[in-house]
């Protein structure tokens, strides 16, 4: 008996149906969200030169990939993000146009669902079709200017942002003065994630 030849089953999994096309969903998922505040907008840039905003950014990477093949049908979207859920603003926002992500990231935006999240991943993507991964860690500004904070929404406390990198990189500070206990804690479960961005910053 000779088993007949292994088939890979499709995956064209339709992740976002329908003929509606990326650049027609990037107007969609922006036509209620405010302008953007032109102060705010110049005090982002004055700090951070070359910035642009959500929508600037979905809208050159849709008319890129568009010219490419990509469309919502034939594209699963993988996004690495931090887990602070000021993250999900960018992610939730690509989803409404590709479609359900697949999630790899975690602290600091490192992708930590490592090579088997990585594996499953690429046996999701649809049949002759494309991959769209968003990754970036992510930074805090207040309406004052001050990089490394953000106002969050019910909250009096102005917060760290992103708390991970920037425990991180107090972590390295210590190491290099002098004033940090180096204990690599990579194989501490508890807070196995902080170890590791510490570790690989």
């Amino acid at each position: 008996f000779t088993p007949p030849p292994a088939v890979r089953v499709s995956t064209s999994l339709n992740i976002a149906p329908g003929e509606t096309k990326a650049s027609e969903k990037v107007v969609q998922a922006f036509a209620d969200k405010p302008e953007e505040d032109p102060e705010f907008d110049a005090l982002v840039k004055a700090n951070f030169p070359g910035a642009i905003n959500n929508r600037d950014l979905a809208t050159r990477v849709v008319e890129l990939l568009e010219e490419k093949g990509f469309s919502p049908s034939n594209t699963l979207l993988a996004t690495s993000l931090c887990a602070d859920e000021l993250a999900r603003v960018l992610e939730d926002e690509f989803v409404s146009i590709y479609g359900n992500n697949f999630n790899l990231g975690g602290l600091s935006g490192f992708p930590f669902a490592g090579n088997t999240g990585w594996g499953a991943m690429s046996a999701h993507v649809p049949d002759n079709g494309f991959c769209l991964t968003i990754h970036g860690p992510h930074v805090g500004i207040t309406k004052d200017g001050l990089i490394g904070k953000v106002e969050r929404s019910g909250i009096a406390l102005v917060d760290n942002c992103c708390g991970s990198a920037i425990a991180a990189s107090n972590y390295l500070k210590g190491i290099t003065d002098g004033s940090a206990n180096i204990n690599p804690r990579i194989q501490q479960f508890t807070d196995f994630q902080q170890g590791a961005v510490q570790e690989l910053i």
